[in-house]
């Protein structure tokens, strides 16, 4: 008989350094900033969505006037339009603080002043004031994103893209979700004003990150350029260097098309929850309660996922679990109402854009260029959601009704295919690698990804 040498410890000892290795990256510096940049990034959003339709339905303002507000959201499709001012434009003194702690610090003064702009206006007396105060909440807002998404980016090493993404879609619902609760509570007690008003401090988050950590190490500085051509190449370059890269037509494709549907399901959900007859209660335990938990388990998975796979089989295990979820649905709506069934389709849904959410911001964030950060994720993120977003607006409500909930969402199942091949085609092509931007490729002292 061989007696085995192993210690009876080893196994324990060597899964208790597979959780270390798989936890430890989330104690990072670098990773607990990105949770903090989330915070700011997620309140304003708070704030001229469910915080200003519950303000406005309170005083008295008539529904079609509420809706119409959603108007205000359309700037942060459109920031990549001056998120080139950022890379590019230096703050007078403040910018020897560094070119994105200088903007952080504008910004988030920029975004204190617009909330506390809209907690003084009276949507009773002037109803288009308080529409331009929450224009300008949502400019402040779009602005504000753009330096936190570069000042995250630059900050994070490669292989800590999947778990600071992470990390920021955490910290963003701390923000919105927390923001939208301290309003409600303080406007119960002093009025909107007020709440408004202490809901602004949810911007110094990143304002002391920003300052504590600094200008970020991997950031990468252009030459400075004087004249009207130079500053038309600075507008222009971010973009000229984007579609210089092999296969950069495709990918802004893949970016295009990839989301197409999970968008359109998405904003359907609490239409087919209703016609199925769902009490308030009944949504709020599922929709809210087991989504919530479901998401932070996404988001958690989708981190060590991202540090075990890679990049890229970890995004292409996101765009299938993103289009079985929408699969989950056309199911509930065939089986009519069930407490398991929604909780079982919310669970998984919520789970998969968590999963999701870390591994194809990860990938985004990668595609960077670190001179151009700014301007080129805010056109990749503004491009991300553009095209899902016009077509539900357009077409969603009138394919229910002609083709009924379950064919809706088989539809968007098969809406998901052509991103789901586009990139298993670049990843067998090689264009993921060949169109990736200095964000996503290892430096010195990097470890690798």
């Amino acid at each position: 008989m061989v007696e085995s040498n192993a210690n009876p410890g080893d196994a324990g000892s060597g899964a208790r350094r597979d959780l270390w290795q798989s936890v430890r990256p989330y104690l990072e510096k670098e990773s607990l900033a990105a949770l903090f940049l989330g915070i700011s990034s997620g309140f304003p959003f708070a704030m001229i969505a469910a915080t200003l339709t519950t303000r406005l339905a309170q005083d008295g303002i008539q529904k079609s006037t509420v809706t119409a507000f959603s108007l205000a959201f359309l700037v942060y499709n459109l920031k990549f339009l001056w998120a080139w001012i950022v890379d590019g434009v230096r703050i007078p003194v403040l910018g020897r603080l560094g070119q994105r702690v200088s903007w952080m610090l504008v910004t988030g003064v920029f975004v204190i002043a617009a909330v506390i702009n809209l907690a003084l206006a009276r949507p009773a007396e002037d109803i288009v004031w308080t529409a331009t105060a929450a224009v300008l909440v949502g400019i402040a807002g779009a602005t504000f994103d753009i330096v936190i998404d570069a000042y995250r980016i630059e900050t994070l090493k490669p292989y800590q893209l999947g778990t600071g993404s992470g990390m920021s879609q955490y910290g963003w619902r701390i923000g919105a979700a927390g923001a939208g609760a301290l309003a409600l509570v303080v406007a119960a007690r002093y009025g909107w004003e007020a709440a408004y008003m202490a809901c602004a401090a949810f911007a110094l988050p990143a304002m002391l990150t920003a300052l504590i950590l600094g200008e970020p190490p991997r950031r990468k500085v252009e030459i400075a350029r004087k004249g009207m051509a130079e500053m038309w190449a600075s507008i222009a370059g971010p973009f000229a260097e984007f579609f210089t890269r092999a296969g950069a037509l495709i990918v802004l494709l893949f970016i295009l098309v990839h989301k197409i549907g999970d968008t359109l399901a998405n904003l359907t959900f609490r239409l087919l929850f209703d016609d199925l007859g769902y009490t308030n209660d009944e949504i709020a335990i599922y929709d809210i309660g087991v989504g919530f938990w479901a998401l932070i388990i996404g988001v958690f998975v989708g981190g060590v996922i991202y540090a075990r796979l890679g990049l890229k089989k970890s995004v292409f295990i996101s765009l299938v679990l993103m289009a079985v979820s929408n699969l989950s649905f056309a199911f509930l709506a065939a089986a009519g109402k069930s407490n398991l069934g929604m909780a079982a389709a919310i669970g998984f849904e919520n789970f998969a854009s968590g999963y999701g959410g870390v591994v194809v911001v990860a990938y985004f964030s990668a595609l960077c260029d670190l001179r151009f950060t700014a301007a080129q994720y805010a056109l990749i993120s503004a491009s991300a959601s553009i095209v899902g977003r016009f077509l539900t607006g357009t077409t969603a409500g009138a394919l229910i009704e002609a083709i009924g909930y379950f064919n809706f969402y088989v539809l968007t199942t098969i809406a998901a295919v052509p991103g789901i091949v586009l990139f298993w085609w670049m990843m067998k092509s090689g264009l993921v690698d060949a169109a990736m931007g200095s964000a996503g490729s290892v430096g010195k002292g990097d470890p690798p990804a």
